[in-house]
């Protein structure tokens, strides 16, 4: 079976040029059995530095449940998911060869970024409220904002037809709530969705 992504523009013109690119690796993907290959095709379509963000998936779904269950500290809980992101990112670096890296790619090799080491340093984390409504979506906007790198989030389902602007993205709920702020500053937002899912307005 080919391996194959859809792909779109959510901000910004098709030539507008952008030498870096964040990738959001949707954690909801590592669920699908050929995650690295679709991965490795993300990538052969990407030049310049790339850093991949990777989402927490089915690890902070978790932590989502058992908050839900027995409420714990806003603060505690954040910190958490934020760590469980290094579960995940240490799996896709493991699985693609790819360094894990607490800084951003600096030349044309891809990196995945451990995203708790990333915000700890200069305080970065200070950027971002505490909150469930904070997820891995608003963490890769402002890692993509600190190099004026292009932004592809690259879910398990394509965003609502037509896209629209980011205030509506988050009201669908393909975003997390603070991502129209956190992404305020980008120049070009993309997405990507395997090709073998139905797309939302065909459901």
């Amino acid at each position: 079976m080919t391996v194959g992504w859809m792909r779109g523009a959510i901000l910004g013109r098709e030539n507008t040029a952008v030498p870096r690119t964040v990738i959001k690796f949707g954690g909801s993907l590592l669920g699908r059995a050929r995650w690295p290959d679709e991965l490795r095709a993300l990538l052969a379509d990407c030049s310049g530095p790339t850093t991949i963000v990777v989402g927490g998936g089915a690890v902070v779904d978790g932590l989502r449940a058992i908050d839900a269950a027995s409420p714990r500290p806003a603060v505690m809980m954040h910190r958490l998911a934020i760590k469980a992101m290094g579960i995940t990112a240490r799996v896709v670096a493991d699985a693609a060869t790819l360094p894990l890296s607490a800084v951003q790619a600096c030349d044309d090799r891809a990196v995945v970024l451990d995203a708790a080491a990333w915000l700890a340093h200069a305080r970065r984390c200070d950027e971002l409220p505490i909150g469930w409504h904070v997820t891995s979506d608003s963490i890769a906007a402002v890692v993509a904002a600190a190099s004026d790198a292009r932004l592809l989030l690259a879910k398990s389902v394509p965003p609502p037809t037509p896209p629209g602007d980011l205030a509506s993205l988050a009201r669908e709920g393909w975003v997390d709530d603070h991502f129209p702020v956190a992404a305020a500053e980008l120049e070009r937002i993309e997405w990507a969705a395997p090709q073998d899912v139905i797309p939302r307005s065909s459901r």
